[in-house]
């Protein structure tokens, strides 16, 4: 048969090859991947959520400080607690310096009473007498140095609340702590929450409400974050936390009287037990230092720094009459801690919050007499970081504040 021209021209039909069954062929491998990258991304997604809900959430701590508590609470601690050490091992402060302008220029401003309905002699019966002068560790006291002065405001005419100032040893003679003695008969210690530490909802929770600021004499500081204390918080008939037996307990009673004891050995639970807040373990008992302190072992003295690191630290023990001694200062140990609060009179003692963020004690004024919630602040030593208005504000952490026992 005869092939025409049109059949030679057309070309061949094109091979179709079967396509490969991909789905079987295919590694699991990249399906492993895919999930892996999912995972992380959902990790990164919540991390990221979490990180910006702590920055973001109500408190007076800065970006900073929350970055490095948020890391804490999410399996950073060890590296916090590496970095702080090296940081505060390598930035000692330095030995001998001239006095500090606390103890050369102490504060010379007259304290302003607040008017009481109870009869004067009523109070002045029971008031403690003022606390005697403390002989400074310097080998050159500064006159003055170790000498009570009244602060704050004045109770039905009677100082509530003492101040001093004292160089912590003979080596750092440019730093000097700051210690308060406070008169429980004059004046009533509440525990208020902070909006974020311990957690939930209280009646008494920063900012101290203005109902109250008529009679607020002075407000200082807690303990560590709880789960780091070693210890319980009890408030309000409610427990946060399981109060430890054995740990250092600054436990207030119905009365408002502040009281510094073991648990379980000075005090246990009972219907006058208004609130227990623990952190660690005392580190003065029986008018002295307890033994062991220079060793920090297992870390019970605080595991970020132990004890031998000199950093900003603060402390409060009650005397043998029953006042409240607080201490705080740069440059302190543990050891250095405990030895300035006996020599203020501490029978028991325990260590409170550490590092320069957190060691506070304010005093509160009232300028003008017409409007007594209009407070103005002073810091027991003039370089605490916070500002006197902490406790006026949603602060983060729980601390302590002290009313008058008058009624204005």
């Amino acid at each position: 048969m005869a092939t025409t021209q049109t059949e030679l021209d057309t070309p061949a039909p094109p091979v179709v090859e079967p396509e490969p069954q991909e789905t079987q062929n295919r590694s699991p491998t990249r399906w492993i991947w895919r999930g892996v990258l999912a995972a992380f991304g959902a990790v990164l997604l919540i991390a990221g959520w979490s990180y910006v809900h702590a920055l973001t959430a109500p408190g007076t701590d800065s970006a900073s400080v929350r970055s490095i508590e948020w890391l804490r609470d999410h399996g950073g601690s060890g590296v916090v607690n590496a970095v702080e050490r090296w940081w505060y091992s390598h930035h000692q402060p330095k030995k001998g310096g001239p006095p500090p302008a606390v103890l050369t220029h102490p504060p010379t401003t007259a304290p302003r009473p607040i008017a009481a309905a109870t009869p004067a002699p009523q109070l002045a019966m029971h008031h403690l007498p003022a606390p005697s002068p403390i002989v400074p560790f310097a080998t050159e006291p500064v006159p003055g140095e170790g000498v009570w002065h009244p602060v704050g405001r004045l109770v039905d005419g009677v100082p509530a609340v003492y101040a001093t100032a004292l160089r912590p040893d003979p080596l750092h003679t440019g730093l000097a702590a700051g210690l308060a003695w406070v008169d429980p008969s004059l004046v009533r210690t509440d525990l208020f929450a902070g909006v974020r530490a311990p957690g939930g909802s209280w009646a008494h929770e920063a900012p101290v409400p203005l109902s109250e600021r008529p009679s607020l004499i002075a407000a200082f500081n807690s303990g560590f974050q709880l789960n780091a204390s070693r210890g319980g918080y009890y408030a309000e008939g409610r427990t946060v936390r399981p109060l430890i037996n054995g740990a250092a307990s600054l436990v207030v009673d119905s009365a408002g009287r502040p009281n510094v004891a073991v648990w379980g050995r000075d005090v246990q639970m009972n219907p006058s037990v208004a609130s227990v807040r623990q952190n660690l373990a005392l580190i003065v008992d029986n008018g002295a230092p307890v033994a062991g302190l220079d060793q920090n072992v297992r870390g019970q003295w605080g595991s970020t720094l132990g004890n031998s690191v000199f950093v900003w630290r603060s402390g409060v023990g009650v005397t043998r009459d029953g006042a409240l001694v607080y201490a705080a200062g740069n440059g302190l140990s543990v050891s250095s801690l405990a030895r300035i609060l006996v020599a203020a009179g501490a029978v028991r003692a325990m260590e409170l919050d550490i590092n320069s963020e957190w060691t506070h004690f304010f005093t509160y004024d009232a300028p003008d007499p017409t409007q007594p919630a209009v407070l103005t602040g002073t810091k027991l030593v003039p370089d605490m970081r916070a500002s006197p208005t902490l406790y006026l504000q949603a602060e983060s952490r729980d601390f302590f504040a002290l009313f008058s026992r008058a009624t204005p």
